[in-house]
């Protein structure tokens, strides 16, 4: 195993408890309140889906795709839904950013927040990408 692969191992397995753990905040009662509060009301207006249901849906989500990670056949892939997953959820932490009132610690300052997340995007992608020998 080369530095590289080995860091990206480290990665992967930093990512995965990050994912796994907040995946499984999605359904304490509490952060999962606070959570579907933070989904933009386009999301649910019509009530075609309720925020407890995306935000327990978002929690699924990251759960697989910390677990995948650690998957070899899946690791890409869970990757790549990985990033997606965060460029999804970002209108809410946007939404959370421009409510410092009501969403306290959650709701940190959207420059810090978009560069937070370009940052674990970018980590994501460099613990998943595969060098040619």
């Amino acid at each position: 195993m080369t530095a590289f692969e080995t860091v990206q191992l480290v990665f992967r397995i930093l990512l995965a408890i990050v994912f796994v753990g907040m995946g499984i905040n999605h359904f304490r009662p509490g952060p999962a309140r606070g959570m579907a509060a933070m989904i933009p009301e386009y999301f649910t207006r019509g009530g075609l889906i309720s925020g407890k249901t995306l935000v327990r849906f978002t929690g699924v989500c990251e759960i697989a795709g910390g677990i995948g990670l650690l998957v070899p056949v899946t690791t890409f892939l869970a990757g790549i839904m990985l990033v997606v997953f965060l460029v999804a959820i970002f209108p809410a932490n946007h939404l959370a950013s421009e409510h410092p009132e009501k969403f306290g610690a959650a709701a940190i300052p959207f420059w810090p927040r978009y560069i937070a997340q370009l940052v674990l995007i970018a980590i994501i992608l460099v613990s998943i990408v595969t060098v040619p020998r």
